[in-house]
């Protein structure tokens, strides 16, 4: 198939597809030739990754979308791109061109207390009245003076016990 001219600044030059073009795996089926080269449908998937647009955002230059995100889930479904990943780090490796530093960063990061749905103070309002210390108490577990807490908004007054909520 003749060369595809390089129609944009990202995409493969001629040294780079000298590189990636022995590592493509080959048709199997013979018939009719692809309209599309192959050059093409891996110029706009690199196009539709580095610009992370929808893939029928694509430019027709680069061929019809759906061609392009079929030889995309096509190769991703039976390993084709693992593979070229790694003859292409094993390649970068053997040249030099990979500098293998492990970093251990022992930052700890945490998140806010809003995110856990931690309950906000200041905005939190009960849904029921603040029980007093000499009415019944609603729950089970709550003895006697249990229900009002050291800062209630109970006050006796001329002998009877009022609260305000």
């Amino acid at each position: 198939m003749p060369t595809v001219p390089v129609s944009s600044r990202a995409d493969l030059t001629d040294a780079q597809w000298a590189v990636l073009g022995p590592l493509l795996p080959v048709g199997k089926k013979p018939g009719r030739p692809p309209t599309w080269a192959k050059r093409q449908l891996i110029d706009g998937i690199r196009w539709r990754t580095r610009a992370g647009c929808p893939w029928r955002d694509v430019p027709e230059r680069y061929g019809p979308w759906a061609s392009v995100y079929g030889l995309f889930r096509a190769w991703q479904r039976d390993g084709t791109w693992a593979a070229i990943w790694t003859s292409l780090q094993a390649r970068a490796d053997a040249a030099g061109l990979i500098t293998w530093d492990v970093s251990v960063d022992s930052t700890v990061v945490r998140a806010h207390q809003h995110a856990a749905g931690a309950r906000k103070r200041g905005i939190f309002k009960p849904n029921h009245p603040v029980v007093c210390a000499l009415s019944r108490p609603i729950m089970a577990w709550a003895g006697p003076g249990a229900g009002c807490p050291p800062r209630s908004t109970c006050r006796v007054s001329s002998g009877k016990n009022r609260c305000r909520s």
